[in-house]
């Protein structure tokens, strides 16, 4: 028996997430990844954030070019662990001023190999702490200038949310926890949420389930990880304590010697979840692409939602491949995963 969440929407949402490189050489295969991701036609497209908050330049540098050269909505990872109330208020400020209204709110992790690290005090310390502050600074904002408010008005500030739908392993949460947290941070003022990946769709389908029981109203999107390559897979577990589907993992290994049958199989597995859970009511699905865009349109075509041939339109304007480049680490859903 199918399970339905809600009315399923005309059209769902398509949505990709966006790892700035590390290394400044990288730069240019990543904007010809996002001018491909961008030709698909998104929604929104979510940008990570310095790990721990190390680097906010090489963040704003893309969500400045998506902003400036794109007509997708691009949406800023903000971490808070670590950070002062100054520091996080002087980053909120700064994205503002660069034209962002849409933010992606995190806790974030704290710095590795740091055994002497305390997080700062009198700080944010959670997402619900953080979605809160920014909707204080967008109010201290607006209060203060008419224009800005004017300007708020026409254009909401709009603040996502990462939720868990099995469990936060490095929380040491429980789906029914992760169903509260969600609560709380929708009471402070999220607007939406994007599900951590997951493999079945019963995770997602029972997580909505029980979140709607609880009260909890806002749309929440599954994230859907391209299941193509098994070291992939195997990483992702090791850091997020998502299980790797072992009946996938063992045919995407079997087929190692011929990647065409293997990618072949992975996008057929991530269609058939994909189709699932938009069955069941998903209002769209964000795809965390690792800053690869082959499986991630091949998924999108799979459940046709794909643009009307991504591949074959112009992406995007060309400035989006020039510029200067800070590296950095990426702060995500999937933290620390990026090639």
């Amino acid at each position: 028996m199918t399970v339905t969440i809600g009315a399923a929407p005309a059209r769902p949402t398509i949505s990709f997430e966006l790892m700035p490189p590390r290394n400044p050489d990288a730069a240019p295969k990543f904007w010809e990844t996002a001018r491909r991701l961008v030709a698909a036609r998104p929604d929104f497209v979510s940008v990570t954030y310095g790990a721990a908050g190390n680097d906010r330049s090489t963040a704003r540098n893309v969500v400045g070019k998506l902003l400036a050269g794109t007509p997708v909505l691009p949406i800023a990872h903000l971490t808070c662990v670590g950070a002062s109330l100054e520091d996080t208020e002087s980053v909120i400020e700064d994205f503002l001023d660069e034209g962002v209204r849409s933010f992606l709110a995190l806790r974030g992790d704290p710095p590795v190999n740091n055994p002497d690290w305390v997080p700062a005090e009198g700080g944010p310390s959670s997402a619900v702490e953080l979605v809160a502050l920014l909707r204080r600074v967008e109010a201290r904002r607006c209060a203060a200038d008419v224009s800005t408010a004017l300007r708020g008005a026409a254009r909401p500030l709009t603040i996502c949310v990462a939720t868990f739908p099995d469990g936060n392993r490095d929380a040491g949460t429980t789906r029914t926890q992760e169903v509260a947290r969600l609560l709380e941070k929708q009471q402070a003022g999220a607007d939406f949420a994007i599900t951590q990946l997951f493999y079945e769709a019963s995770s997602y389908i029972e997580f909505v389930e029980e979140a709607r029981a609880a009260g909890v109203t806002i749309p929440i999107l599954a994230g859907i990880l391209p299941m193509t390559e098994p070291r992939r897979l195997r990483r992702v577990e090791e850091l997020t304590g998502v299980p790797a589907p072992t009946s996938i993992v063992a045919e995407l290994e079997a087929a190692a010697d011929d990647d065409a049958a293997r990618h072949a199989l992975g996008v057929r597995r991530s269609v058939e979840l994909a189709r699932a859970v938009l069955a069941a009511g998903a209002p769209g699905i964000h795809v965390y692409t690792f800053n690869k865009h082959e499986a991630a349109l091949d998924l999108l075509e799979g459940v046709h939602l794909d643009g009307g041939g991504a591949r074959a339109t112009s992406p995007a304007p060309a400035d989006l491949a020039s510029g200067p480049w800070v590296s950095g680490e990426s702060t995500t859903l999937t933290e620390g995963l990026a090639p």
